[in-house]
């Protein structure tokens, strides 16, 4: 992930996050999500960014990126590109486009 190139900030992108249909409703993508977000606080990431439904990321503390004026490299709606400080007021000078690995390009 990169965030312009004036900031030296450890982001973290939260993907891909999946769960078969016939698993769903189970709790385990809830599961999926906090383990995630937990390793990222004990790695030092200062906050975390998601491509993903606006009703439901949220329920995590995930607010739309532009809340930051943060915006990603793609062309997606605005409720569909979040983000969460894991870190209080990491994200609160910060300003740019968030870039993916080219690996992501290929989902």
């Amino acid at each position: 992930m990169i965030l312009g190139t004036a900031h030296n900030l450890k982001l973290m992108g939260l993907a891909p996050m999946t769960v078969r249909p016939e698993n769903q409703k189970q709790a385990i993508g809830s599961a999926l999500i906090e383990a995630g977000l937990k390793q990222c606080e004990r790695a030092g990431i200062g906050a975390v960014v998601v491509l993903g439904h606006p009703e439901y990321y949220p329920r995590f503390g995930f607010i739309p990126a532009s809340q930051y004026e943060i915006s990603c490299e793609y062309d997606v709606p605005d409720e569909v590109f979040m983000a969460m400080e894991i870190r209080s007021s990491y994200l609160e000078n910060p300003r740019g486009t968030i870039s993916y690995h080219p690996a992501f390009a290929e989902l």
